[in-house]
C-alpha cells in the first residue's frame, strides 16, 4: 500500500498528505450508487459530477481510478453518514470499509467527512433551482457528494482544521 493511502476523519493529517494541495473527489456512497464530484487543485470549487451505479467494489475501482487518472486526483473525501447524536452506525462502518478499499485501490489519501445534511441541503438548493422530481432523483448524489467536498475544502482551504 502506498504510504500516502492514509484513511482519516483528521482534515489536519488529510491536509499534511497532501502539502502541495491537488485536485480531489469527493464521494457520497450510498447502497445503490455512487454520487461523484471533483474540485480544482487550489481547493475553491466542488462541483457535481456524475453517479455511479454500484456493482463489485472491483468495477467501482475501475471507474474511480479511470477518474483519478482523467483528473489528477491526488486524494478522496467520502462522506460519513453519522447519526445526529453523531454516533455511527452500520451504514457508517460501511462507508469506513469503503474508503479503505478505495485507500487500497487507488493509492490515496481519503478524508471521511461527517455527511449529516448533505442530501437534504442538496435537494433544497435543486427545489430552489425549480428543478423537476425527476431530474432531481437523478441528480442528488452527485450533488450531495459536491456539498460534502465542498465542506471539507473550505476547512482544508482555510486551514480551519
Amino acid at each position: 500500500m502506498d504510504a500516502r493511502a492514509i484513511v482519516t476523519d483528521n482534515a489536519l493529517e488529510f491536509g499534511d498528505a497532501l502539502p502541495d494541495g491537488g485536485a480531489l473527489l469527493g464521494l457520497d456512497v450510498g447502497t445503490k450508487t455512487v454520487g461523484i464530484a471533483t474540485c480544482d487543485r487550489e481547493w475553491r470549487f466542488a462541483t457535481a459530477g456524475k453517479t455511479l451505479q454500484r456493482g463489485k467494489f472491483g468495477k467501482d475501482s475501475e471507474s474511480l481510478r479511470a477518474l483519478a487518472s482523467e483528473r489528477a486526483i491526488k486524494g478522496v473525501v467520502i462522506g460519513l453518514p453519522r447519526n445526529m447524536d453523531g454516533s455511527e452506525g452500520p451504514r457508517a462502518q460501511a462507508s469506513r470499509a469503503y474508503a479503505r478499499n478505495v485507500a487500497l485501490a487507488l493509492g490515496l489519501p481519503v478524508l471521511l467527512w461527517d455527511e449529516r445534511w448533505s442530501t437534504a441541503s442538496a435537494e433544497g438548493a435543486m427545489i430552489a433551482q425549480d428543478m423537476s422530481r425527476a431530474k432531481r432523483a437523478a441528480r442528488i448524489d452527485s450533488h450531495a457528494a459536491a456539498i460534502i467536498l465542498q465542506g471539507a475544502i473550505d476547512t482544508l482551504a482555510g486551514g480551519g482544521f
